[in-house]
């Protein structure tokens, strides 16, 4: 068994090591039962590979699709959002609503997010954003006090993918998981956000933003975050 798991962790990537190696503590207790109980860890680690084995996707395919996405001028002034949360199944377990101020200073932009979700808990994170060029390609890097790091990405024509991990309260406890975060811009008023989110490599849920700006957002918001 052990001789298995050794040669299936030969076969994955650098960056992947380290996840399974940790799965491997945290399942060491049941992999010293009997041949069972080491099959049922060895399929574990089968159906992990099988859900973490998907290929990048190519931000190239996005590079014609129109209109095109600043991350710095779409957010810079008053921006409203709905968001839902679902599970890996699909169902719905949270809704919220957020008021976003952006400005723009010394090549970086601040986002300033406000947020009510409809239990009633109210948050606010604070983003810092800086656009660097590398060569023809831009990349985005961001950070706020809730991010472990820097979250990092790059635009494609209208599509924006970066990733980050994120310390989330969840039922009292602050865990870390990890946020694959697209923005698709629909119109010079309008962008979609899609992020999925996961812990250890595996999908636990998918967060759904709406975005409005100028003047769509002006006629509905500032949005009322004092009650849901």
């Amino acid at each position: 068994f052990n001789e298995r798991i050794s040669k299936f962790l030969h076969k994955l990537k650098s960056e992947k090591k380290l996840l399974y190696l940790k799965l491997i503590l945290e399942l060491k207790l049941f992999s010293t039962r009997d041949l069972v109980s080491k099959l049922k860890v060895f399929l574990i680690f089968i159906f992990i590979f099988s859900l973490s084995a998907c290929s990048k996707i190519d931000m190239k395919q996005f590079e014609n699709n129109t209109p095109k996405l600043d991350l710095f001028s779409f957010f810079e002034g008053e921006t409203i959002a709905y968001g839902i949360f679902e599970d890996r199944f699909g169902n719905l377990k949270r809704q919220f609503r957020v008021n976003i101020s952006g400005k723009i200073k010394n090549q970086t932009l601040t986002l300033d997010e406000d947020f009510l979700y409809d239990d009633g808990e109210q948050a606010n994170r604070v983003w810092t954003i800086k656009k660097i060029t590398d060569k023809d390609k831009v990349i985005y890097q961001g950070q706020a006090d809730d991010i472990e790091g820097k979250a990092s990405g790059s635009i494609s024509g209208n599509t924006l993918n970066w990733s980050y991990d994120i310390y989330l309260n969840i039922k009292g406890s602050n865990i870390k998981v990890h946020f694959n975060d697209w923005i698709y811009k629909q119109s010079e008023n309008l962008a979609i956000n899609r992020a999925y989110v996961s812990k250890f490599g595996i999908n636990i849920g998918s967060v759904t933003l709406v975005f409005l700006r100028g003047e769509t957002a002006a006629q509905i918001g500032p949005l009322n975050l004092k009650k849901w």
